[in-house]
């Protein structure tokens, strides 16, 4: 199971993930220092001192392409490429820039700012910052990391298993597909694949900085798009302007630990969604929480046991209905498309809106195409971010996750087995924060995030060394801009500096 910490926050049926900016001119490269250069070596300053040439590419909009060393610890070697988008601010209201992630790993900045800038911030705050997305280095269009073609990714996403769930067949079985799509992985991207963590992405990120000529680093990081903010504030804490860190991620959580977490988060938010499906005139559901859970868990055993044929060709088993119930979890906004589904599948004995649905999760369009690698950079990244466990642990996990999360717990197992098998070690370890420097750092947490729990902002929070936390009495993943009033003032306010939060924020 690949769980995306990403903003899937945006409606569904409007949900348009588009290409690259036609227009990316690479950039002149002229080695000069200036203030904003600040801290870069004498090898590093040819990329912290190169010219981006901006170019209409939408309608109000500007896309630009940097360069940045494929290793940071040579920067004298091969060279990588980075594509931005960015909406500008009013030359008469314009105090500098800032720049957005919507989370992921594998989530493209570039599409995120094209497609929904209001989503990546207020309109008070376009109106002073140039709001500028990036694809981080491995995803989008950027220099990517590239995998299997199409029909290998939907043999790998929606392929049934030979094997029975929870046997040492399906464990085998499950190691050798792990190791196909690493050995994929290496063949069609190369070194770029060792190369693609998060600390590495902070590098790139303040080298950005310094391109738009800003002394320290707005930004504005969602979801997975806070561990990028975090590694930032870490690796450059007298750089830190102004971070949000929206549906934080608890830098102290190995991957088991957070897979357990995100499976308990998940069926929090589907009994939340039951209640509320109970006042809906389409509910297929007519009794209480606990029974319409029965009736989900008997209709994944039967999908398991027997998958149902779709239109064109796959085939419906249990993994790929979780994804299309997981989906519509992360926004309340959403829940209607799950009274949908349940429909559909138990009423008609149909999977054309579960496939729908993770079809959209997966980022693949109707075409059967894949409009992003968001899939690829997901395992390549959280392998460099996080080391994998030994089997014994998965067994372990295995264990904690049926119990933790009776219902969807167990299609959550050995979700580390791609790790295990990864051909570069992990960069990044689990452990708290060092020091992150005076500047307030902002931090939400959503009481009812299915993906990133509250304890972990309130965990990451007390690691920065000025942290401030909102805490948003709330349903779905992430807060800002997400229809609360509270949040989006607190927010708006902190980043045009004209009030910084509490220590803590209820809203």
């Amino acid at each position: 199971m690949r769980l995306f910490a990403k903003v899937t926050a945006l409606a569904l049926a409007t949900a348009v993930l588009l290409s690259a900016c036609a227009s990316t001119p690479v950039p002149k490269t002229v080695a000069t220092s200036s203030p904003f250069t600040q801290g870069a070596t004498t090898a590093e300053l040819p990329f912290y001192s190169q010219v981006l040439e901006w170019t209409s590419c939408e309608t109000g909009l500007q896309c630009s392409t940097a360069e940045a060393p494929l290793d940071w610890a040579n920067p004298g070697g091969a060279k990588i490429s980075l594509a931005l988008i960015r909406h500008v601010a009013p030359a008469n209201t314009r105090v500098g820039s800032i720049f957005v992630n919507p989370g992921g790993p594998g989530a493209s900045g570039v599409n995120f700012v094209r497609d929904s800038l209001d989503y990546a911030v207020g309109k008070t705050v376009q109106a002073s910052f140039d709001v500028i997305g990036f694809d981080p280095r491995g995803i989008g269009a950027s220099t990517s990391v590239n995998c299997f073609d199409t029909a290998g990714m939907d043999e790998y996403l929606y392929g049934l298993p030979e094997t029975k769930r929870g046997t040492e067949a399906n464990l085998t079985e499950r190691l050798q597909w792990a190791t196909k799509f690493a050995n994929a992985c290496k063949d069609n991207t190369g070194d770029l694949l060792g190369h693609v963590d998060s600390i590495s992405t902070a590098r790139d990120l303040d080298m950005l900085r310094a391109l738009v000529g800003d002394m320290k680093l707005n930004y504005v990081g969602y979801s997975y798009g806070t561990f990028i903010g975090a590694m930032y504030a870490q690796t450059f804490p007298t750089r830190v302007g102004h971070l949000v860190l929206d549906g934080a991620i608890d830098p102290t959580q190995g991957s088991s630990s957070s897979m357990v977490a995100q499976a308990v988060g998940f069926e929090m938010a589907l009994s939340n969604y039951l209640t509320w499906c109970f006042d809906q005139s389409d509910c297929p559901f007519s009794s209480g929480v606990a029974s319409a859970k029965e009736t989900i868990a008997g209709l994944l055993a039967a999908v398991d046991a027997t998958p149902i044929a779709n239109s064109d060709g796959r085939e419906l088993g249990a993994d790929t209905l979780v994804t299309a119930i997981i989906a519509p979890l992360y926004s309340k906004n959403s829940w209607k498309y799950l009274n949908q589904l349940f429909t559909d599948v138990i009423d008609n004995d149909s999977a054309e809106v579960a496939f729908a649905l993770a079809d959209w999760y997966n980022d693949r369009d109707e075409n059967g195409e894949y409009r992003t690698n968001q899939n690829e950079a997901y395992t390549a990244i959280s392998c460099l971010d996080a080391p994998a466990s030994t089997e014994s642990a998965w067994k372990k996990e295995a264990a904690q996750l049926t119990k933790a999360a009776p219902l969807i717990g167990k299609y959550f197992t050995y979700s580390e087995v791609s790790c295990s098998v990864w051909p570069y070690k992990a960069i990044i370890k689990p452990a708290k924060l060092g020091p992150t420097g005076d500047s307030p750092i902002l931090v939400i947490g959503t009481v009812g995030d299915p993906a990133t729990p509250i304890a972990w902002a309130d965990a990451l929070t007390k690691q920065l060394t000025n942290g401030k936390l909102i805490r948003y009495n709330g349903q779905g993943h992430t807060g800002y801009n997400r229809g609360s009033t509270c949040v989006d003032a607190i927010v708006d306010n902190y980043l045009l500096d004209v009030a910084v939060p509490a220590k803590l924020s209820n809203c």
